[in-house]
C-alpha cells in the first residue's frame, strides 16, 4: 500500500510538471520515490514537444524496488525504465486530451491500441491514459483472460469514438504550435503613434472630412430617395398589372421593411470589416436591384426587388453615423450629424418632385427607377475613387499588414485581430439588445416619438396627392412642389440644431467634458409643439377655397417639427446609451421603418373617408399626445438614466 501511494503522488506530481512545461519539479522528486514515473514523463514530454497543448498521463504498473545510491540503484533504475518503454510500445494505449479554457476539457484525439498486449503470465496489462481531473487515484487494472481483456478494450474505443462522433462542429483537433500557451506581449501590438497620428481619423484635414461626409451623405440621399421617387408611379403601376391603389403601395412599404431589417445585418459587418465594405458592397447590389425593378415583367418581380434594394440600400443608412463619429469630435459631431439627417430626410423630399415629372413624361413609372440605378450607380463610382476607411481598429489592421512586410517580423498585429469575433456576440448586439433596449422607458418613448414624425413623412408621399391634386386639381409636376415646403422646414430645424450645439458644448464642458444627453432635448421640446401645430394648419386649411399657401405653411412647420425631435431623439439616444449606443440607434432605426412602411398603406384611404382636415386632426391629435416626451426627459431625464441598467454609465461614467 505504501508503495502504491508513493506511485500516486509520483505521478500527480508529474501531471503538475507537465502543465508546468517544468521537468526539473518532477525529476528532483524522484530522487526519494520510485522510477516507473520517469518513463510517464519521457512519454507526456515527448507527445507535448509534438503536440503542444495537449496532455497524456500515463498509468504504469509500480514496483516495489525503491531507487538506492550507488550501481546498484542504477542498474534497476535502467531496468524498470525500460521495462515501462517496452509495456508503452507493447500494449500502450491513450487518449489525449486538449486543454482549453472556454470549452473545457474535449477528447480531440484518437485512440490507438495493441490488442496482444499480455504479459508471460497470460494476464492482459492495460494502460490507461486519462487527463489531470479523471481519477488521479487509477492504477494497472489486471484482466484474468485475453479475451476479457479484448472485451474490456472494444467496450472502451467504442466509448471513445462516440465521445469523437458526438462533437459539435468545430470541436475537432486545433492548429497547435509551441507558443500556443504564451501570451502576446504589448511591444507587437500595433497602435496609433500617439493622439496626433495623421493616420487617426480624428487627424485628417477638415477638406477630407468634409468630402467623406458629403459623399456618404450623398450616398445616403441615394437610397432614401429611392425610397420615395417610386410612390409618384404608384398609378401606373396599378394599371399595368391590374391591381389596386393599395396593392401598388407595397412597393414603397416593402422597401422601408428592408430598411428596417438591413440594419440588423450592415451595422455588425461594418464592425467586423470595416465601414467602407459594409456600405459599398451592399449598396452596388441595391443599384443592381432597382434596375431590377425597372425591368421587371410583373408585379411580384417589381415587388421582391424593391425588398431588397431597401435591404441592401440601409447600408449606408446605418453606417454613416458610424462614420462621422470615427472622423469628428464629439464637439463637431452636431454639425456634422445636422448635415447627414438632412441627407436621409432629403431624399424623401426631393424624390416625389422629380418623380413627378418623369412619371408626368412619355418616360413613364419605369424611368423613376432607372434614375434611381444609374444615381446610385454615380455615387458608387465617387465613393470607390475618392472615399477611404475610417474605422480606426481596421486601420490598425492595414498598419500592422503593412508593417509586417516592410519589417519582416510577423508577430505585429493590431488588436481587432485577436478579436474572435462570433455571430451570438453579434446577434447579440444588434439583434437581441436593441429588442431588450425598447424595453426601456427612454429608448421606448424616444423612439416611439421619432418614428412617429419619420412615418409622417412617407405618409405624405399619399396625402399630398389627395389634398393638392384630387382635392385642388393640380397635375403631378405642381402637385408635388409643395413637398418643398418640407424641405424649408428642414433647413430651418438645421440652423436651430447648429444654434443648440453652442450651448450643448457649453454644457459639455461644464460637465468636464463628460456628455450631458439632457442639454440635446431643447431643439426637440420647440420642434414638437410646431409639429403638432402644423398639422392642424395644414388639415384646416386644405379647403379649395382657402389659398394654397395655408397648408404650405402647414408643411413648413412640419418639416422644422420633424426635423428637430428626428435628429435631437438620435443624439439623446446616442448620449445616453454610451456602450450600447449602437444597439440603441439600431432600434431606433428599426422601429421607424416599421412605422413608414406601414403608414402609406392607410394613408390614401384615411384621407379620402375621414377627409383632409379631419384626418390630419386624428394625427395632430396624436402628436399633441406626444409632446410631453421631450420635456419630461428634460426634467426626470438624469434620475431615469441613472436608475436604467443601459443608462447609468451615461451619469457615473462606469
Amino acid at each position: 500500500m505504501r508503495a502504491m501511494r508513493k506511485h500516486d503522488e509520483a505521478r500527480q506530481l508529474l501531471k503538475e510538471s507537465v502543465l508546468n512545461h517544468d521537468k526539473s519539479l518532477f525529476t528532483g522528486h524522484l530522487k526519494d520515490n520510485w522510477i516507473h514515473p520517469v518513463a510517464h514523463f519521457e512519454m507526456a514530454a515527448n507527445l507535448w514537444m509534438e503536440r503542444p497543448g495537449y496532455i497524456a498521463v500515463h498509468d504504469a504498473p509500480a514496483t516495489e524496488g525503491k531507487i538506492t545510491n550507488g550501481e546498484e540503484g542504477t542498474q534497476l533504475e535502467r531496468k524498470q525504465v525500460q521495462e515501462c518503454k517496452e509495456y508503452l510500445e507493447k500494449a500502450a494505449r491513450w487518449e489525449s486530451y486538449e486543454l482549453d479554457a472556454r470549452i473545457g476539457l474535449k477528447v480531440t484525439a484518437a485512440m490507438e491500441a495493441v490488442r496482444n498486449s499480455l504479459d508471460d503470465d497470460g494476464n492482459s496489462l492495460e494502460l490507461r491514459h486519462t487527463n489531470y481531473d479523471e481519477r488521479p487515484n487509477a492504477t494497472l487494472e489486471k484482466q484474468s483472460t485475453a479475451a476479457s481483456a479484448l472485451s474490456v478494450f472494444e467496450q472502451r474505443a467504442q466509448s471513445v469514438v462516440s465521445r469523437i462522433r458526438s462533437r459539435e462542429p468545430g470541436q475537432t483537433a486545433r492548429f497547435t504550435h509551441p507558443l500556443t500557451h504564451t501570451k502576446t506581449s504589448t511591444d507587437v501590438i500595433v497602435d496609433f503613434d500617439g493622439p496626433d497620428d495623421p493616420y487617426r481619423p480624428l487627424n485628417w484635414s477638415f477638406r477630407k472630412k468634409a468630402i467623406t461626409t458629403l459623399l456618404y451623405g450623398l450616398t445616403t440621399m441615394g437610397a432614401t430617395w429611392a425610397s420615395s421617387i417610386y410612390s409618384t408611379g404608384t398609378r401606373q403601376v396599378d394599371a399595368e398589372f391590374g391591381v389596386g391603389e393599395e396593392v401598388g403601395t407595397l412597393g414603397t412599404a416593402l422597401l422601408l421593411f428592408g430598411f428596417g431589417l438591413g440594419p440588423l445585418v450592415w451595422a455588425p459587418l461594418s464592425e467586423v470589416y470595416g465601414r467602407k465594405p459594409a456600405v459599398l458592397a451592399p449598396y452596388f447590389i441595391a443599384a443592381v436591384f432597382s434596375f431590377g425593378t425597372a425591368t421587371a415583367k410583373d408585379l411580384q418581380t417589381v415587388m421582391i426587388t424593391r425588398f431588397f434594394t431597401g435591404f441592401f440600400g440601409s447600408a449606408p443608412v446605418t453606417n454613416t453615423g458610424g462614420v462621422l463619429s470615427d472622423i469628428w469630435t464629439a464637439e463637431q459631431r452636431g454639425a456634422a450629424i445636422v448635415g447627414y439627417a438632412m441627407a436621409v430626410v432629403g431624399g424623401p423630399v426631393l424624390g416625389p418632385i422629380v418623380g413627378g415629372a418623369i412619371v408626368q413624361s412619355y418616360l413613364g413609372w419605369r424611368w423613376t427607377e432607372y434614375l434611381t440605378g444609374i444615381m446610385m450607380m454615380f455615387f458608387l463610382a465617387m465613393d470607390v475613387l475618392f472615399l477611404d476607411e475610417s474605422y480606426p481598429p481596421v486601420l490598425l489592421v492595414y498598419k500592422a499588414q503593412r508593417l509586417r512586410f516592410e519589417s519582416g517580423n510577423w508577430a505585429l498585429h493590431a488588436r481587432h485581430e485577436e478579436w474572435d469575433v462570433t455571430f451570438k456576440e453579434l446577434g447579440n448586439k444588434y439583434l437581441t439588445r436593441p429588442f431588450q433596449l425598447l424595453t426601456t422607458p427612454i429608448c421606448f418613448l424616444v423612439a416611439l416619438y421619432a418614428s412617429f414624425v419619420y412615418g409622417i413623412i412617407y405618409l405624405s408621399l399619399a396625402a399630398f396627392p389627395v389634398e393638392f391634386q384630387e382635392v385642388r386639381g393640380w397635375n403631378q409636376v405642381v402637385g408635388a412642389l409643395p413637398f418643398l415646403g418640407y424641405l424649408v422646414g428642414i433647413l430651418f430645424g438645421a440652423a436651430v440644431n447648429l444654434l443648440n450645439q453652442k450651448f450643448y458644448v457649453r454644457r459639455f464642458k461644464a460637465n468636464n467634458n463628460f456628455p450631458v444627453p439632457e442639454a440635446r432635448l431643447p431643439p426637440m421640446m420647440l420642434g414638437s409643439v410646431f409639429f403638432a401645430a402644423g398639422m392642424f394648419v395644414f388639415g384646416w386649411t386644405g379647403q379649395p377655397d382657402i389659398h394654397w399657401i395655408g397648408p404650405v405653411i402647414g408643411a413648413v412647420m412640419m418639416g422644422f417639427g420633424f426635423f428637430t425631435i428626428f435628429q435631437a431623439a438620435l443624439n439623446y439616444l446616442i448620449d445616453t446609451f454610451q456602450k450600447v449606443s449602437a444597439s440603441a440607434v439600431a432600434a431606433n432605426t428599426f422601429l421607424r421603418s416599421v412605422f413608414a412602411g406601414c403608414f402609406p398603406l392607410f394613408a390614401s384611404i384615411m384621407f379620402r373617408k375621414l377627409g383632409v382636415p379631419w384626418a390630419s386632426s386624428v394625427l395632430g391629435f396624436v402628436s399633441v399626445a406626444l409632446i410631453p416626451i421631450p420635456y419630461l426627459f428634460y426634467i426626470f431625464g438624469k434620475r431615469i438614466r441613472a436608475a436604467g441598467k443601459w443608462s447609468r454609465a451615461s451619469v457615473y461614467g462606469d
